[in-house]
């Protein structure tokens, strides 16, 4: 019998006002499994996220993350399913206020009430896998480049060796090199925790690189799930009209808000 998957969508449902946004999502992410969610804009990737977080609560379907509810799930489970979760946002989203080492230990020292000077060495073995330096352990965020500060939120990401990870945007705002080179860290620092992953991407070369499985979230409804080594054998035109960039197609691109 086949391990229970960590994550499980079954029919979500989301609506703000009139526009339905999320149509019926199914998806599972098995222990272990790296799964990116691929999309336009607008098609519902983020708000998929928020609702597994539990930023949003879905109008209709079931989500569990090993087994447990979420959609009514109470505080208690809801914090046990996060302290088991690491993130990393679109933005960075670092703490201004805060020191980088601050940032990357932000997690131990509210979420577990770990000594400072104790979170400190954490933070920086964290923030050496990442393949920065102890040196700028006490700088502030904002002296940092974007490629940096992606590095530093992945640090914290992986701080509190969590089994589930999550990636928004992951490459967003920073130049292709530096791209690939949080592409190689997400796939490194995931691997050596034996986490499941769940990255929301409209970029194709991050997809490929840090997940084992792709699925294409179109119109509110995932409409092609599977390896990844089988996206370029995949006869699906939505899919094949996302991956070679076309402007021509079945997709129904809304250009007034791309």
């Amino acid at each position: 019998m086949s391990n229970p998957a960590k994550i499980s969508l079954r029919n979500v449902h989301k609506a703000f006002g009139p526009k339905k946004v999320l149509q019926g999502v199914n998806l599972d992410v098995a222990p272990g499994e790296s799964v990116a969610i691929i999309g336009g804009s607008g098609t519902g990737k983020s708000v998929t996220l928020k609702c597994v977080l539990g930023l949003l609560t879905p109008d209709q379907g079931s989500i569990t993350v090993d087994g447990i509810e979420m959609t009514d799930a109470s505080t208690a489970d809801r914090d046990a399913m996060l302290a088991k979760t690491g993130m990393l946002f679109q933005g960075a989203a670092l703490f201004d206020s805060l020191s980088v080492w601050q940032n990357v230990a932000f997690g131990l020292i509210e979420g577990r009430g770990m000594k400072p000077r104790q979170a400190r060495d954490i933070a920086i073995a964290r923030l050496e896998d990442v393949g920065l330096g102890s040196e700028i352990a006490d700088m502030s965020p904002a002296s940092l480049s974007g490629g940096m500060q992606k590095r530093v939120g992945l640090a914290r990401a992986i701080a509190t060796e969590p089994e589930i990870l999550f990636f928004d945007e992951p490459t967003t705002g920073i130049d292709p090199i530096m791209g690939d080179v949080i592409n190689d860290l997400i796939v490194k620092c995931t691997r050596e925790l034996g986490a499941s992953a769940m990255t929301i991407t409209h970029d194709m070369a991050s997809a490929r690189k840090i997940a084992d499985r792709v699925a294409m979230l179109y119109k509110g409804e995932i409409i092609w799930d599977g390896p990844v080594s089988e996206i370029d054998q995949s006869d699906n035109p939505y899919l094949k009209q996302f991956v070679a960039g076309d402007i021509e197609g079945p997709l129904d691109l809304d250009l007034k808000h791309l």
